[in-house]
């Protein structure tokens, strides 16, 4: 596949790029050369290799999910400014 000049200003625009007219042809060159890469990818045969998430066969090692910290809420509610059942009360930020 090849774009033409047209395209590529077509493209910026669409993606709301400023694209001078000298840096249309570098980035004609770039696409071009990115979609023969996509090219010799997809003429690869692939019929026989199975799907994978990741390139390596690994297994996430997990932790267990317990709490590990104490509960200290009583302790902050405490030192908070101010406190209403159980909550915290913070000035009014926007009208």
């Amino acid at each position: 596949m090849s774009l033409s000049i047209e395209q590529v200003q077509r493209i910026a625009a669409l993606a709301r790029i400023e694209l001078a007219a000298g840096d249309a042809e570098a980035t004609r060159d770039k696409l071009n050369g990115i979609f023969g890469l996509i090219e010799q990818m997809q003429a690869v045969d692939t019929s026989g290799v199975e799907p994978m998430s990741h390139p390596q066969d690994v297994a996430q090692r997990l932790r267990a999910d317990v709490a590990t910290e104490p509960n200290r809420r009583d302790e902050f509610q405490r030192i908070a400014p101010q406190t209403e059942a159980g909550l915290y009360l913070v000035p009014k930020v926007i009208e």
